[in-house]
């Protein structure tokens, strides 16, 4: 899992019929302090009704995708669960 900003939307006249209904966002992984890490941004599918400019939790790896979806049919591997509304590191 990562921290990551939304940094838009994705749209298509055509997708797969299992992603029907769903969001896609372009995520880009943030640091610990929101700035965004000099890494290629990502698509991820919205589990979590984000916007742009929101920080989110996005996990990237298909089994605990198709946990979430409750199917294996989906051709996804990155996925919005959370949007993060603060966070707190301690050292």
């Amino acid at each position: 899992m990562f921290l990551a900003k939304v940094k838009g939307n994705v749209v298509s006249t055509h997708k797969n019929r299992y992603l029907t209904g769903h969001k896609l966002l372009v995520v880009q992984p943030v640091d610990l302090e929101g700035k965004f890490l000099n890494t290629k941004e990502h698509i991820a599918l919205d589990s979590a009704d984000a916007g742009i400019g929101d920080t989110v939790l996005v996990v990237k790896e298909g089994a605990a995708v198709q946990q979430i979806l409750g199917h294996k049919n989906a051709p996804v591997n990155t996925m919005i669960v959370a949007v993060v509304d603060d966070y707190e590191v301690t050292e």
